[in-house]
């Protein structure tokens, strides 16, 4: 029987990034590891060609995803989405450490993104880990009716955070973001990110930034364009929720992945014998340890376990919020 499967984080630097995830890898693990540069994202779980995720535990250690992916079949993943996806995991799960605001951007849906990149769209979460006091993120625009004449003139005139809707954040915040939704995270944030295996953006502002050469990054604008939702409703993209002890209470429920929260304290179990889908638990504060068959595999703030989808059973224990993540 399958285990449940720990992975070796893989850090990105970032012109936005800090210090903070430097922890989360440490050296000897196949990691380049420069102390003195800025890391923005610590990618978790991905299939991302050359970025696929490797095993850091049990009897699988050093087979990366798509190769475990290419053994289990649907006893890893699901029979059905073995059968939509193939070898590649559907899902890419990031943590960030935002030190400056992003770039504002917009992801394609499946449609483009296989037209222009043959790639799935980008659909994704933003679970507010933890964030400074009057910390925001960028979302959508102001102005629901907003023409596409309208966000041009503003993009051209250097004036497109005038017509972003700007929201401050808490911790414990949850914002879905469907593709074709404006959006860029502001500096202070921590953030758990989950989203399609995609790895395309298209980069519409960047604040005048430039880096140390005084280069500014490159922006898509032409791309972009088409790829707005300009009827994108940011008001729902804020989702609210409340917690309840030792129970998965929904969050984002979409084709692409389920993400429910558990306020975990003390012990429980969980079925999972009627769901055709591998389960990941991202511990967003606290520590749990989590048992299947008579595997036990402790996990901390940001880190992740695949729960395998022929598990039925998963026994948690400890004090913990988790994010639990699947496909329906």
């Amino acid at each position: 029987m399958l285990y449940p499967i720990k992975f070796i984080p893989r850090l990105k630097e970032r012109l936005w990034g800090g210090t903070e995830l430097l922890s989360r890898v440490k050296q000897g693990k196949g990691a380049k590891i420069d102390p003195k540069k800025s890391y923005g994202e610590c990618w978790d779980l991905s299939a991302v060609e050359g970025d696929e995720s490797v095993v850091a535990n049990g009897y699988l250690k050093r087979n990366n995803i798509e190769e475990i992916i290419e053994v289990y079949m649907g006893s890893l993943i699901g029979e059905k989405n073995y059968d939509r996806y193939g070898l590649t995991f559907p899902l890419l799960i990031k943590s960030l450490e935002c030190n400056d605001t992003l770039s504002v951007q917009v992801h394609p849906d499946d449609e483009l993104a296989a037209e222009r990149h043959n790639s799935y769209g980008k659909t994704e979460m933003w679970y507010i880990a933890s964030c400074r006091e009057g910390a925001a993120i960028y979302i959508g625009f102001k102005n629901r009716n907003i023409t596409r004449e309208e966000y041009l003139s503003a993009v051209n005139e250097d004036r497109l955070p005038e017509i972003m809707n700007r929201v401050e954040v808490k911790a414990g915040d949850v914002f879905f973001i469907p593709a074709g939704t404006i959006h860029a995270l502001g500096s202070g944030v921590n953030v758990i990110e989950i989203q399609q295996t995609s790895d395309i953006t298209y980069r519409i502002y960047d604040w005048n930034r430039t880096d140390e050469q005084g280069v500014a990054r490159e922006l898509h604008t032409a791309l972009a364009v088409d790829a707005i939702d300009f009827a994108s409703d940011a008001a729902s993209c804020h989702k609210h929720y409340t917690l309840q002890t030792n129970r998965a209470v929904s969050m984002v429920d979409c084709p692409y992945f389920t993400t429910n929260i558990i306020s975990l304290e003390g012990k429980t179990t969980f079925d999972y014998a009627s769901l055709d889908s591998f389960v990941l638990y991202i511990c967003a504060e606290g520590e749990a340890d989590i048992k299947v068959g008579d595997t036990t595999e402790h996990i901390t703030p940001y880190e992740l376990v695949m729960i395998p989808a022929e598990a039925d059973v998963v026994t948690l224990s400890g004090e913990a919020k988790l994010l639990e993540v699947y496909i329906k």
